[in-house]
Formats: structure tokens, sequence, C-alpha cells
């Protein structure tokens, strides 16, 4: 089994190196930006091919990149068009489906690329050197640098994982270069019984997670301080956004990182949490894709600031990245990610199987059946619910010997054959399937 990873390595560079790095990163995001024009004047094209042909000379005479930089400019730029082409049809999709809808702006005016990111070729644009040096281009040339790291990183760079293309990152605050690199090592094949427990995680936003394992050991995580920390940020940003002074547009983009930083370590540090708490197991989530869509109001200049303030914190939920986090970590400890159906996990009872939104009274924190008054935590319910349906998948890996890491959505039959499957499972700390 493969898995890949980013080895952060920090990059030790005196000040007139540092002017060297300054020089190339900032040529190749002016070269990102005349190569977006260009690629929005051919009718926002996103064909990686047309965009070189057109762009090539002139990237290598003005802005002095060399020759394969001159080639990552443009299918950086074809894969950010592409990307915004994409969302423009799920946005049409969306407006045929309900006219009411928003438009997607995305491709009204040309992206800018505002980072100080450079794509760097292994074996071309960079190489590893001995002593723990790493070679780099520049305009002016090749720059040999020390660096640091992570010692599993090291350790791993040292004994030849296959490295792809790096990042060339810019920490304005820090003011300090890092090169990211992609890692892709070999892993033990995952196999049925390396995996010694099954647990589900159901995520929200007053209990960011909530997991249990089919022994009943829970484990919450708590979103109360952090979303009055991000309530801190929401206000702060607000009044800056108000002075409208150039030193109040700086601190916003200070405060934007920050903030976002503050969200990454958050998810970080639970994705570390829940794996610790169980190690060598299979996590069974919620498919939750397009779930924002799904939930979010509309705001109107009329709304309620309740309801505004119920999508700011929608929007501060990231999901995707906590999911992110726990697929990246888990193979590198012995533990596995799959997903699973979201469909009725905190409305459905785990002890009787009685499906209803009234078992939810008041859509309050307290699960309550209708059928057989089976009481308990709602989030511990679908977190539970979660983690039966992740033990199906690894009954169907023991008896397939193949794992399916993701629902199978191709047709309506297939989902009602899952749901069916669903119904007939129960929960309950005597009787629960043991691995």
């Amino acid at each position: 089994m493969k898995a890949t990873l980013t080895a952060k390595l920090k990059l030790h560079h005196t000040r007139e190196q540092k002017a060297a790095l300054d020089a190339v990163t900032l040529a190749y995001r002016g070269a990102l930006n005349y190569t977006s024009h260009q690629a929005f004047e051919m009718n926002k094209t996103s064909n990686a091919a047309k965009i070189q042909k057109e762009v090539y000379t002139t990237l290598r005479q003005r802005f002095g990149l060399g020759a394969q930089m001159a080639c990552s400019v443009p299918r950086k730029v074809a894969a950010a068009y592409k990307t915004l082409w994409t969302r423009v049809k799920q946005a049409a999709a969306k407006r045929a489906a309900n006219p009411k809808a928003r438009r997607y702006k995305g491709l009204d005016h040309a992206p800018k690329f505002v980072s100080r990111t450079l794509s760097y070729q292994y074996g071309r644009d960079y190489s590893f050197k001995t002593g723990q040096q790493v070679s780099i281009s520049t305009l002016a040339g090749r720059l040999v640098l020390p660096y640091e790291g992570y010692r599993k990183h090291l350790d791993w760079i040292a004994d030849g994982a296959q490295i792809g293309a790096a990042q060339l990152w810019y920490d304005k605050r820090k003011q300090q270069y890092f090169l990211l690199v992609p890692l892709e090592i070999e892993l033990p094949d995952p196999e049925p019984v390396t995996h010694q427990q099954v647990v589900g995680v159901d995520v929200g936003m007053r209990y960011f997670a909530v997991a249990s394992n089919l022994s009943g050991k829970a484990f919450f995580k708590s979103g109360k301080e952090t979303l009055r920390m991000a309530e801190r940020f929401q206000k702060a940003r607000k009044s800056l956004q108000q002075k409208g002074t150039r030193s109040a547009v700086r601190r916003l983009v200070a405060l934007s990182g920050r903030e976002r930083r503050f969200i990454a370590d958050t998810n970080s540090s639970l994705a570390s949490a829940l794996l610790k708490t169980y190690p060598h197991a299979l996590i069974g989530v919620e498919e939750l894709t397009g779930v924002r869509d799904r939930t979010e109001r509309r705001s109107r200049p009329t709304s309620s600031e309740k309801t505004r303030e119920a999508n700011r914190r929608r929007a501060k939920w990231s999901y995707a990245e906590l999911l992110g986090f726990l697929a990246y970590k888990a193979p590198l400890l012995g533990s596995m990610v799959v997903k699973v159906d979201a469909h009725y996990t905190s409305q459905t009872c785990p002890k009787c199987g009685h499906c209803s939104c009234d078992n939810r009274p008041r859509k309050g924190l307290m699960f309550v059946c209708e059928g057989c008054r089976y009481q308990l935590h709602a989030d511990l319910v679908g977190a539970r619910n979660v983690g039966l349906r992740a033990w199906l998948v690894r009954q169907d890996w023991m008896s397939t010997g193949r794992l399916s890491c993701a629902p199978d959505v191709s047709d309506a039959e297939t989902k009602a054959a899952r749901l069916s499957r669903y119904a007939e499972l129960r929960w309950s700390p005597d009787t629960s399937p043991r691995l």
C-alpha cells in the first residue's frame, strides 16, 4: 500500500539567498497573473497546451523563467480555470433546478494569484544533495541550501522515498521560505485482522466530533470554545472592515492567516486525538459531500441576525479538512478511514431500528425513540449508527477481500439495498458484533 504525505522542510538561507528566492517567487507570481489574463482573453480556456503556445516565449524573455518553470505556469493556470469551469457547471445545474440559486461569479474576471508559491519539478528544478542539502533553481542559477524538518520525513527522504513536484512557499509572517515536498512511501497492505476495532465518527457544530466504538467507548469534542474564538475573529474582521484604512487592510490580511491556521490546527489536533484514542481501527465517517449547500439558509437583506450568525458558523465548519487530516494520518498509525452513508444516522434508533425525525424532540441534543423510549445523546446515537455501518463494510471486506472506502452512488437500487441492510442493524453493549 502506498501513502502520500508532504514533508515541510525549513530552508536555511542568508540575506542574499533570500533575495534570490524573492526574485524568482515574485517573477513566478507575475507570470501566473500574466498567463491568467491571456487565458481569460482566449475565451477563458483551460487547455494547457494552447496557453503554453501563447505565452511560453514571453515567460522566458519578459519574466526570465527557466524552461521547466515556463511550462509549469500554463499547467497551473489551466488547472485553476478547469476548477472554475467545474464550479460554473455545478452552479448552472443548481440554477436549473432552483432559479433562485446563486450564480457563480468566479469567471467574471481573470483569476488573480496572490500567494508567492512556486512549483518545482523534482530532478529538473530541485534535487537533494548529501549533507542534508537541497539544490533549487532561481533566476540567477542554482542555490544549494541546508534544510531541517520532521525527523521521520528526513529519514524517508534519505531512505529513497518516491519524491514528486515540490512547492516553494513563503511564510510572510516569519519571513522564511519552506520547501513542501510530496513523499510516496510504502506501507503494509491493510488486512481486516490488523484493524482491531471499528469506530464511528459523527461530526457537527455543537460537537465537532463524537466517536464511539462497538464496545461503547465514547469520545466527545465540544465546539464551544473553538466557535467562541471564531466569533472573536469575526468581530475583529467586521471592525477592521468598517475602518477601511491601509493599516486596517494590512491587519485584515494578518488576521485572515491567523484564523485559517487556528482552524487547521484545531482539525489536525482533533484528528490526532481520535487516532490516539482508537488505535488500529477501521474508522467510519459520514459521506457529507455538499452538506453546506443542503443546509445553509439563503441570506437576504431582511434576514435576521440569528440566520446570518448560523450561516457564518456553517461557513467556518471545515468537515472536509478534518476528514482529510484523518485520512492522511490514519494509515501512518495503522488505522483506516472509510465513508458510509449519512442518511438518518441521527434519527434512527440503534436499539430497535425505528427511524423518525420526531426521535429528536425540538432537534435538541437528546435522542428519545418513539418506539422503545431509548434515550441517549443524539450525536452519540449518530456515532454508533455510523460505527455499525462501518462494521458492515468490514464484514464485506472479510468476505470478498475488497474494501470499499466510499459508498457506491452509481444508481438508486444500490443505495436502496444499502439502506435496507442498515435498517437491520442493532446496537447493544451485550450483543454488539465482536471482531
